[in-house]
């Protein structure tokens, strides 16, 4: 069973910045698609950076310039930067993974931006 763990959320002021980290229990190299998205109180969950193996990383448009995603293939972790939080940056994070033509998804973690 391939598992995602991720880790890094917290509070931060806005304008401030975090670090998300998701470790994968496989290779990154046996990933076809892998992204971070968000889900908001009320909201659906929205894609903000995804990356598909033969192409290049894709942000959504309210994150785009403020976060940038990064892989470690030595330590199968794919990061999230996220700088200059706003407060609608508020949300549950998750990374998500294709392999092999299955879906998997971690547990998430809680990033808060506020004052």
């Amino acid at each position: 069973q391939v598992q995602l763990v991720e880790s890094g959320g917290g509070l931060v002021q806005p304008g401030g910045s975090l670090r998300l980290s998701c470790v994968v229990s496989e290779s990154l190299f046996s990933i076809n698609t892998m992204g971070w998205y968000r889900q908001a109180p009320g909201k659906q969950r929205e894609p903000v950076a995804v990356f598909k193996r033969w192409g290049s990383t894709q942000y959504g448009d309210s994150v785009k310039d403020r976060f940038t995603l990064s892989k470690d293939n030595t330590r199968n972790t794919v990061y999230l930067q996220m700088n200059a939080l706003r407060p609608e940056d508020t949300a549950v994070y998750y990374c998500e993974a294709e392999i092999r033509g299955v879906q998997y998804g971690g547990k998430g973690t809680l990033v808060t931006v506020s004052s």
